[in-house]
């Protein structure tokens, strides 16, 4: 994930901050801090917590992706935005946060038989830009709209019920 990308500090590369030798290192993406170094070990605990047991429903309600219906697809795309703009708000590392939490979300689209939508690298623009602040502020709700907004351009510009529709059709 970081191969090939110049980085400020190299010491900074797949470690937490508030760890030892990070313990003081702060980060902002513009006016907006991230989590404060001696937090983010228990948020990242809160995050795996309810990240676990969100995981844990869906898979009970939808042990295979060919059964994910529309209140499904909502909900892990509601997940998806949850776990990217959380990751982004506790900042866990000194670099790399946004290409992680990219992962986070693709990975959870994925687990459930949707298409990986956020790229990597580059960083995305606007609007994605935009849904990452409002993420830093603890509001997901942007990144869920472009990410439900991307999943259906991904369709050939078909909502979502269209995927949905086209499930059915090939059982019948």
């Amino acid at each position: 994930m970081m191969k090939g990308l110049k980085v400020p500090n190299p010491l900074f590369v797949s470690r937490f901050r508030g760890e030892a030798g990070l313990e003081d290192i702060g980060v902002r993406v513009g006016p907006l801090e991230g989590t404060h170094p001696d937090l983010v070990a228990n948020e990242l605990e809160m995050f795996e917590s309810r990240l676990q047991r969100t995981v844990a429903a869906l898979d009970a309600r939808y042990p295979i992706a060919d059964s994910l219906d529309l209140d499904g697809m909502d909900a892990v795309i509601e997940l998806a935005a949850w776990a990217h703009s959380e990751w982004v708000r506790i900042h866990p590392f000194g670099n790399g946060n946004g290409r992680s939490a990219r992962i986070w979300a693709n990975l959870l689209l994925m687990r459930y038989g949707m298409r990986p939508i956020l790229r990597l690298r580059p960083r995305p623009d606007t609007p994605y830009g935009n849904a990452g602040r409002a993420g830093m502020q603890g509001d997901s709700a942007p990144m869920a709209v472009l990410i439900r907004s991307l999943h259906d351009a991904s369709f050939a510009g078909q909502p979502i019920q269209a995927k949905k529709d086209a499930k059915k059709s090939k059982k019948s």
